[in-house]
């Protein structure tokens, strides 16, 4: 997934082969692993000639905001996971939750 989050376009099995070049995959296990990521719904592909061209269906920030979702979902105690997951936060990053916090609970004009 970060080959192809990094990438400015889709790719083909291809270009992925060459561009995780110092990994040494075998182009047999990139395309399974591709077909794998558009069978869950984490990749969307399309033919181009020949070949299939992969992009991601989500951006990294949407699918990391989905698996916190899906954490705190599967959680007994979600108010106790949140405490913990507040505790374990930066300074940094508790300020930008906050600002964002603030930000929904004001009216949108």
């Amino acid at each position: 997934m970060d080959a192809l989050w990094a990438a400015t376009e889709p790719l083909t099995v291809r270009q992925m082969v060459d561009a995780m070049a110092d990994r040494r995959l075998a182009y047999t296990t990139v395309m399974t692993v591709l077909d794998n990521l558009h069978r869950k719904g984490w990749a969307d592909r399309d033919l181009a000639g020949r070949a299939y061209r992969y992009r991601p269906r989500a951006s990294r920030e949407e699918h990391v905001g989905q698996l916190m979702a899906e954490a705190l979902s599967s959680a007994a105690d979600q108010h106790a996971a949140l405490a913990r997951f507040v505790d374990a936060m930066r300074p940094e990053e508790a300020a930008a939750l906050r600002e964002l916090l603030d930000q929904r609970g004001r009216p949108s004009s």
